[in-house]
């Protein structure tokens, strides 16, 4: 117990006088301490300054790795299938084609109209009413509302409908309504709308609308 209380002492001696001296002339134990107090505070700034930011890269590093082995796989997978999806784009392909064989051209519309307005005349149907409307361009093909308006017997006006659905190429009849008469005539009012090829002109004039658009709603 003596020898504690004298180590105690001593220890606490080396402690006294500090002030106003030099730390290189401490005694040992407040030099050490010192020290440690030092690397400490050195590791500590070292800590937030360098390693803590290597571990935010590396913890990118690591979500990056998963992204690119995820697409690998995703890659790899697409691989397998190439030959499936090559198919199916040919197909795709194929239907497309067969549907743009279905929209007239500029020059055609007139034909088209006559064949719808002919349809109605060869069911015997009276026209009260033919009268294209606006055209309204989309982004690669524009549609030609066709307000209509037709009177004649039942079967007749249901196979008007009919042929219109068959023609060659695409037209839709919407807003159909249908009013039935004293006289057991039906009348038949409808849009008819049909669809045709946008030009190289009026092509290159909605994108230039649609990027003028853009660059409008960027302002």
């Amino acid at each position: 117990m003596a020898d504690l209380k004298n180590i105690g002492a001593s220890v606490s001696a080396q402690f006294q006088g500090l002030s106003g001296r030099h730390p290189g002339q401490w005694p040992l134990i407040p030099r050490m301490l010192c020290g440690v107090g030092v690397l400490a505070v050195v590791i500590g700034i070292g800590w937030f300054a360098y390693i803590d930011g290597q571990i935010d890269e590396l913890a990118r590093g690591e979500a990056e790795e998963l992204k690119l082995k995820e697409d690998y796989k995703s890659k790899i997978q697409q691989a397998i299938n190439l030959e499936g999806l090559r198919k199916q784009k040919a197909q795709v392909g194929e239907y497309v084609a067969t549907l743009e064989k279905q929209l007239p051209s500029k020059a055609e519309m007139d034909a088209l109209l006559s064949d719808i307005n002919q349809a109605g005349l060869g069911r015997g149907l009276q026209f009260e009413l033919f009268k294209p409307g606006q055209v309204v361009a989309k982004d690669y093909y524009a549609e030609l509302p066709i307000d209509i308006k037709v009177s004649g017997n039942y079967h007749d006006v249901g196979a008007f409908s009919s042929d219109i659905a068959n023609l060659p190429r695409i037209v839709t009849l919407n807003n159909m309504n249908l009013v039935a008469g004293k006289d057991g005539v039906l009348t038949l009012e409808a849009v008819a709308k049909t669809f045709r090829y946008l030009d190289a002109e009026e092509v290159a004039a909605q994108r230039k609308a649609a990027a003028e658009k853009k660059k409008g709603e960027k302002k």
